[in-house]
């Protein structure tokens, strides 16, 4: 059996065990009631129970089929590559930026660590590593003769003790990054994604007998463009702190860096599409949504998986949802007071009907997405983030300041908005 019918069996599997789970919360009502289940038999505890095995082998089946689905794409997109170099040979990287004056810095893996800053020197580095800062900084030893002292040698009448600052630095706590992780990336060398999409698809396919007519068909394609769009800042610093500190640069590189990242990521999800802003999932025209009403939260979930694989014809593999909102479903007991998803001290990840959850404080209270993330949307790169150093800021080069600036440009697409499904009304 190939691949990709490995992964149609799969799917098959883990959506079977998806429906038996929701047959249980259907029938345990909103008040999640064992009692009232009957597609389970067995005492409250066992019925609950049943529906906590169920939970774990679907998020089991969900990990296989997101690797197994990964491996597919791989493929594909491997096979696509070798066809394109027997087409054409192009080298997407000859438009790159002189690195003269600046650093260049990847972003695989979005890892929030700041020591992945380059293999390029900063001025810091130089300068701690620079002879005449070593000189400098070394201390030789002296006697030194002190007359009779009648006052006694204390804390206040002689040497105040010397505390040495740690090199550590505590970061301002702010949102991490919470989404990007869940978007696979590509790459561009243009100005924008241009790409077609069948608007149109009626199939009149049907069965002649002989001598008939055939029936007509028809297909159109519209072209769709998503512009690259730049995400940056900057700040000041003084050529004294740069020279005096050492690891300074280092650190302003990382929070720099940071902070471009922690734009984006929520750019990627509430962005309004008005130009400089990127277009986030949430305001894409044509994505589905699905009211939670009475529904338990996960039955609402379960639905709006539905719409994307019946409307949407995608498979949903993500969910994006308020860590408030989490915490509400994981908190979720039988009417018996017993944990639905398993013992508090459970280490699993965080994942519902075998999809991972991405938490983001981003996305609005109350509201969730859902949907086919690995194949439907897509993060292109147009540069990665350079962080650049000048004095020629306005009067900086006179009043001995620098300006560092860190950027990057990207383009951010959702190639079919009915493969996403927002959940609404969660409490």
């Amino acid at each position: 059996m190939g691949l990709r019918e490995d992964l149609v069996e799969q799917r098959g599997l883990l959506d079977a065990k998806r429906q038996e789970l929701a047959v249980i919360f259907r029938e345990a009502g909103a008040e999640l009631d064992m009692a009232k289940v009957k597609s389970v038999t067995g005492s409250n505890a066992e019925k609950a129970a049943k529906a906590r095995e169920l939970h774990d082998e679907i998020n089991v089946r969900g990990a296989e089929v997101d690797t197994l689905a990964l491996t597919v794409k791989a493929a594909d997109d491997a096979k696509l590559y070798e066809k394109r170099e027997k087409v054409e040979d192009v080298d997407l990287d000859d438009d790159k930026p002189s690195t003269k004056g600046k650093f260049r810095f990847p972003t695989d893996g979005w890892d929030d660590d700041a020591a992945h800053i380059a293999a390029t020197k900063t001025f810091g580095q130089l300068f701690t590593e620079s002879l005449a800062y070593k000189n400098r900084a070394q201390r030789t030893a002296a006697d030194l003769d002190v007359p009779h002292m009648k006052t006694l040698m204390t804390t206040t009448a002689g040497f105040a003790p010397e505390s040495t600052r740690s090199g550590l630095v505590v970061p301002l706590a702010t949102r991490p990054i919470q989404v990007i992780d869940l978007i696979p990336s590509g790459r561009t060398s243009q100005a924008a994604i241009v790409y077609m999409e069948e608007t149109t698809f009626t199939n009149n396919a049907a069965e002649i007998s002989e001598g008939g007519t055939y029936a007509e068909s028809a297909l159109a394609l519209t072209q769709r463009t998503n512009t690259v769009r730049k995400v940056g800042t900057w700040l000041p610093v003084t050529d004294e702190q740069l020279e005096d500190v050492p690891g300074i640069q280092s650190y302003i590189d990382g929070r720099l860096m940071f902070m471009v990242r922690q734009r984006l990521d929520a750019q990627l999800l509430v962005g309004d599409g008005n130009a400089p802003n990127l277009r986030g999932i949430l305001n894409v025209v044509g994505i589905q949504t699905q009211a939670k009403g009475a529904d338990p939260a996960p039955d609402a979930v379960y639905k709006a998986m539905v719409n994307v694989m019946v409307t949407g014809r995608a498979q949903p593999n993500g969910l994006i949802m308020h860590p408030t909102n989490w915490m509400a479903i994981k908190l979720l007991k039988t009417a018996d007071g017993i944990y639905i998803w398993g013992s508090p001290a459970d280490s699993n990840p965080d994942r519902l009907w075998g999809m991972p959850v991405a938490l983001s404080d981003a996305i609005t209270l109350n509201t969730a997405v859902v949907g086919d993330f690995q194949t439907h949307s897509q993060l292109v790169m147009r540069r990665d983030i350079e962080v650049q150093v000048t004095n020629a800021h306005s009067t900086f080069f006179i009043e001995g300041k620098q300006a560092i600036r860190a950027d990057m440009r990207v383009a951010f697409v959702v190639y079919r908005p009915a493969a996403f499904s927002t959940i609404t009304g969660l409490t």
